[in-house]
Protein backbone atom coordinates (compact mmCIF):
# COMPACT_ATOMS: atom_id res chain seq x y z
CA UNK A 1 0.00 0.00 0.00
CA UNK A 2 0.99 3.12 -1.14
CA UNK A 3 2.34 5.77 1.53
CA UNK A 4 0.15 8.95 1.71
CA UNK A 5 3.27 10.96 3.64
CA UNK A 6 5.71 10.28 1.06
CA UNK A 7 6.05 12.32 -2.19
CA UNK A 8 6.50 11.09 -5.45
CA UNK A 9 8.98 13.20 -7.69
CA UNK A 10 8.83 13.98 -11.67
CA UNK A 11 10.83 14.60 -14.40
CA UNK A 12 11.78 17.74 -13.13
CA UNK A 13 13.63 17.23 -9.67
CA UNK A 14 10.36 18.65 -8.17
CA UNK A 15 7.73 16.59 -5.60
CA UNK A 16 4.05 15.83 -6.94
CA UNK A 17 2.88 16.93 -3.38
CA UNK A 18 1.79 20.42 -3.95
CA UNK A 19 0.96 21.24 -0.09
CA UNK A 20 -0.36 25.20 -1.08
CA UNK A 21 -3.38 25.35 -2.51
CA UNK A 22 -3.03 27.54 -5.61
CA UNK A 23 -6.26 29.28 -5.40
CA UNK A 24 -5.86 30.03 -1.83
CA UNK A 25 -1.61 31.42 -2.64
CA UNK A 26 -3.03 33.83 -5.37
CA UNK A 27 -6.10 35.39 -3.50
CA UNK A 28 -3.32 36.07 -0.40
CA UNK A 29 -0.24 36.55 -3.12
CA UNK A 30 1.68 34.13 -1.60
CA UNK A 31 4.40 32.25 -2.80
CA UNK A 32 2.95 29.18 -4.82
CA UNK A 33 5.77 27.31 -3.02
CA UNK A 34 5.66 27.75 0.67
CA UNK A 35 2.25 29.80 0.47
CA UNK A 36 4.07 31.73 3.66
CA UNK A 37 6.60 34.15 1.39
CA UNK A 38 5.37 37.50 -0.14
CA UNK A 39 4.86 37.21 -3.76
CA UNK A 40 5.23 40.82 -4.62
CA UNK A 41 8.09 43.60 -4.52
CA UNK A 42 5.66 46.34 -4.89
CA UNK A 43 2.40 46.46 -6.38
CA UNK A 44 2.44 44.04 -9.45
CA UNK A 45 6.53 43.57 -9.39
CA UNK A 46 7.07 39.71 -8.96
CA UNK A 47 10.13 38.77 -6.28
CA UNK A 48 13.21 37.16 -7.87
CA UNK A 49 13.08 34.31 -5.31
CA UNK A 50 10.83 33.93 -1.93
CA UNK A 51 11.71 35.92 0.87
CA UNK A 52 11.23 32.68 3.47
CA UNK A 53 12.00 30.03 1.30
CA UNK A 54 14.11 30.58 -1.55
CA UNK A 55 11.63 29.31 -4.35
CA UNK A 56 13.07 31.00 -7.63
CA UNK A 57 10.02 32.99 -8.35
CA UNK A 58 11.85 34.36 -11.82
CA UNK A 59 10.41 32.06 -14.40
CA UNK A 60 6.92 32.61 -13.44
CA UNK A 61 5.11 34.29 -16.64
CA UNK A 62 0.99 35.16 -16.62
CA UNK A 63 2.01 36.80 -19.54
CA UNK A 64 -1.56 38.99 -20.55
CA UNK A 65 -3.45 36.50 -18.65
CA UNK A 66 -4.18 38.71 -15.82
CA UNK A 67 -4.88 41.71 -17.69
CA UNK A 68 -7.76 39.87 -19.99
CA UNK A 69 -9.85 38.96 -16.72
CA UNK A 70 -9.71 41.92 -15.30
CA UNK A 71 -10.48 43.98 -18.61
CA UNK A 72 -13.28 41.51 -18.66
CA UNK A 73 -14.88 41.36 -15.20
CA UNK A 74 -14.07 44.79 -14.36
CA UNK A 75 -15.89 46.30 -17.74
CA UNK A 76 -18.69 44.11 -16.55
CA UNK A 77 -19.42 45.23 -13.34
CA UNK A 78 -18.16 48.61 -13.61
CA UNK A 79 -21.03 49.27 -16.82
CA UNK A 80 -23.80 47.63 -14.61
CA UNK A 81 -22.37 49.90 -11.41
CA UNK A 82 -22.89 52.75 -13.46
CA UNK A 83 -26.24 51.81 -15.37
CA UNK A 84 -27.37 51.16 -11.58
CA UNK A 85 -26.62 54.29 -10.35
CA UNK A 86 -27.71 56.60 -13.05
CA UNK A 87 -30.65 54.85 -12.81
CA UNK A 88 -31.15 54.84 -8.75
CA UNK A 89 -29.59 58.08 -7.92
CA UNK A 90 -29.10 60.17 -11.45
CA UNK A 91 -26.63 62.28 -9.92
CA UNK A 92 -24.87 64.81 -11.47
CA UNK A 93 -22.25 64.01 -14.60
CA UNK A 94 -19.43 65.21 -12.56
CA UNK A 95 -20.14 62.78 -10.05
CA UNK A 96 -19.62 60.12 -12.86
CA UNK A 97 -16.41 61.74 -14.34
CA UNK A 98 -14.90 61.40 -10.21
CA UNK A 99 -16.46 58.31 -9.73
CA UNK A 100 -15.88 55.53 -12.08
CA UNK A 101 -12.24 56.85 -12.83
CA UNK A 102 -11.38 56.14 -8.82
CA UNK A 103 -13.19 52.72 -9.11
CA UNK A 104 -11.56 51.38 -11.84
CA UNK A 105 -8.07 52.43 -11.29
CA UNK A 106 -8.54 51.15 -7.41
CA UNK A 107 -10.12 47.81 -8.59
CA UNK A 108 -8.03 47.49 -11.42
CA UNK A 109 -5.02 47.24 -9.31
CA UNK A 110 -6.06 44.96 -7.03
CA UNK A 111 -7.69 42.37 -9.27
CA UNK A 112 -4.77 42.50 -11.17
CA UNK A 113 -2.76 41.35 -8.25
CA UNK A 114 -4.71 38.69 -7.17
CA UNK A 115 -5.44 37.42 -11.06
CA UNK A 116 -1.54 37.44 -11.64
CA UNK A 117 -0.43 35.52 -8.80
CA UNK A 118 -3.64 33.00 -9.15
CA UNK A 119 -1.91 32.32 -12.59
CA UNK A 120 1.57 32.05 -11.43
CA UNK A 121 0.83 29.62 -8.28
CA UNK A 122 -1.84 27.65 -11.08
CA UNK A 123 1.91 27.69 -13.71
CA UNK A 124 4.00 26.63 -10.86
CA UNK A 125 0.79 24.08 -9.30
CA UNK A 126 0.63 22.29 -13.15
CA UNK A 127 4.25 22.96 -13.54
CA UNK A 128 3.57 24.40 -16.64
CA UNK A 129 6.77 25.55 -19.19
CA UNK A 130 7.31 27.38 -22.10
CA UNK A 131 6.91 25.11 -25.29
CA UNK A 132 9.05 23.72 -27.20
CA UNK A 133 10.51 21.66 -30.04
CA UNK A 134 12.62 18.41 -29.75
CA UNK A 135 15.40 17.82 -32.00
CA UNK A 136 12.99 15.09 -33.40
CA UNK A 137 10.96 17.65 -34.37
CA UNK A 138 8.01 16.49 -31.60
CA UNK A 139 6.90 19.65 -29.56
CA UNK A 140 7.32 18.93 -25.65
Amino acid sequence: MPDPDRQKTSDTGRADARPVSPFRAGVQCRCPHCGEGPLFDGILTVRPVCAVCGFDLQAADPGDGPAVFVILILGAVTAIAAFAVEGLIAPPRWVHLILWPVFISGMGLWLLRIFKATLIALQFHHDAHEGRVRDDGDAL
